[in-house]
């Protein structure tokens, strides 16, 4: 079920025509949220100090009745672009995956080129930074702060590609469900896990998941349709989904190709008693 490595839809950029139509699948609501590729345009990125020839489509954010755990960048990079101090927040995790070009990320000294499918995991902590070579870049980048644990060290430094890692099928599905894990599930140091989930064609998630984990879905190829608490949402490349705790979710893949998408979830820590 791995898919090849050139399907990795990205934000649209540029602007659209006149002439198009302003009515599109982006929802806000208290329970998810949908941003479709269509509205990742040129004119809503935003840039960060320290970064050369760097912007970004920031799809997720703390925010109260959003996202509370996570933030998601979509990270473009010019030619020669990139930055020597990505993080400045010494208690927050980083994971990145390239969808097009070819970076450098220098991690504790080691550096590691990442091209597309490839994945880094970056403790919290950790010294990095990343460079672009003679090509545009993209990238998504999703941050956390780590919840520490007694007696759990912080997890160790993954680099990995997806095309060197067997989808795992969920059981009863006939392998038309599976899921690509970077870190294993069981190693409880991670409080956040990114994979690719791949539907084939008339696959389905056929229940109403209901669960306590938050979720950020990239769609990196083929379409779905999708239950977001009682609404059913086409989607497509490129679109985003974030998912609040028990929001009901299902989907059923629409073909003609595998429907993929890239899944945050935080997991494996205590739910938060407020004050």
């Amino acid at each position: 079920m791995t898919a090849k490595t050139s399907t990795y839809a990205g934000p649209f950029a540029g602007l659209p025509p006149q002439s198009d139509l302003t009515t599109d699948t982006a929802t806000f609501t208290e329970a998810y949220a949908v941003i479709p590729a269509s509205t990742m345009r040129d004119i809503v990125t935003s840039f960060l100090p320290g970064w050369k020839g760097m912007r970004m489509w920031i799809i997720a954010r703390p925010l109260s009745g959003f996202a509370e755990t996570f933030s998601q960048y979509v990270v473009e990079l010019a030619p020669q672009g990139g930055s020597d101090r990505p993080e400045d927040d010494a208690g927050v995790q980083s994971a990145i995956f390239v969808t097009d070009g070819a970076i450098t990320v220098t991690i504790g000294g080691k550096a590691h080129e990442l091209t597309p499918g490839g994945f880094a995991y970056i403790p919290a902590g950790t010294a990095w930074s990343v460079r672009n070579g003679d090509e545009t870049s993209r990238f998504h980048w999703w941050r956390k702060r780590w919840q520490a644990v007694e007696g759990l060290d912080k997890p160790d430094v993954v680099i990995a590609n997806e095309r060197d890692i067997a989808p795992i099928p969920m059981p009863d599905t006939q392998e038309s469900w599976a899921t690509t894990r970077f870190v294993d599930p069981t190693d409880l140091r991670h409080d956040m896990h990114i994979t690719i989930v791949t539907l084939k064609p008339g696959g389905s998630i056929p229940f109403a998941e209901t669960h306590v984990m938050e979720h950020g879905l990239f769609v990196i190829e083929g379409k779905a349709v999708y239950r977001l608490n009682r609404d059913w949402v086409e989607v497509g490349p490129g679109d985003f989904m974030w998912l609040r705790a028990f929001c009901p979710q299902a989907c059923y893949a629409g073909g003609p190709s595998n429907f993929r998408y890239l899944l945050y979830k935080d997991v494996n820590r205590h739910a938060p008693i407020w004050k």
